[in-house]
């Protein structure tokens, strides 16, 4: 029997971004995608696929901050890992940042357009069948830090708000849902403990035992 190719789109929680640290990374036995396969065993081949500052559609403008778009890139992503039995969806944190102006429920509305419907319809190239979908909302963003506070502000209170919407999203469209709200960020209130990784990991293999994919 093949390997189920299970592909994991995020960000910098993906990728693996040590809090606190200049683009600094979680190692490979730290990395939740990393973690989950070494649960999952050799049955399971699981595809990291983090890029620091992913948004869902908003342009990032900083200097060698190009092809942040995480809309631009899905499709050729989805192709390029292809055949694929799985999606796991982490995103949405870097819209929360007040430059760009977003509320929840329109993140929650942008996810399901650009993502979630294409997705859950792009076709296997070599396979008369589609890719499911399990969707995590992001951990919820703390202010409190000097960094989060000047970059994401009001953002705690819109996080919270993700993990209700981003469920309806995935009830509505028939997939699947973890909550990733409960996961533990580090001292610059965005990214992921070692810990938090750890908790992912486990969260999602439990939660793929209870799937059909």
């Amino acid at each position: 029997m093949p390997q189920k190719r299970i592909l994991c789109f995020g960000d910098s929680n993906t990728w693996g971004y040590i809090p606190q640290t200049k683009a600094e990374r979680f190692s490979e036995k730290e990395r939740f995608p990393k973690l989950l396969q070494r649960l999952l065993g050799r049955k399971f081949e699981i595809i990291e696929e983090g890029l620091n500052s992913r948004t869902l559609i908003s342009e990032d403008t900083r200097p060698n901050k190009e092809g942040r778009n995480g809309s631009v890139y899905l499709i050729p992503c989805l192709d390029s890992h292809d055949p694929l039995d799985l999606v796991i969806l982490m995103l949405g944190t870097n819209e929360l940042k007040e430059r760009f102006q977003k509320s929840p429920e329109e993140i929650g509305s942008l996810l399901e357009k650009y993502f979630v419907r294409i997705i859950l319809h792009r076709r296997l190239q070599c396979r008369a069948r589609y890719p499911k979908l399990l969707i995590v909302s992001p951990p919820i963003v703390h202010e409190e830090n000097k960094y989060s506070s000047a970059i994401y502000q009001g953002a705690t209170v819109k996080s919270k708000h993700l993990s209700t919407i981003y469920s309806k999203i995935a009830k509505r469209n028939r997939c699947d849902f973890l909550d990733g709200s409960i996961l533990d960020v580090g001292a610059d209130g965005i990214h992921l403990t070692q810990n938090g990784h750890k908790q992912l990991a486990e969260m999602l293999a439990q939660k793929l035992k209870t799937m059909r994919y």
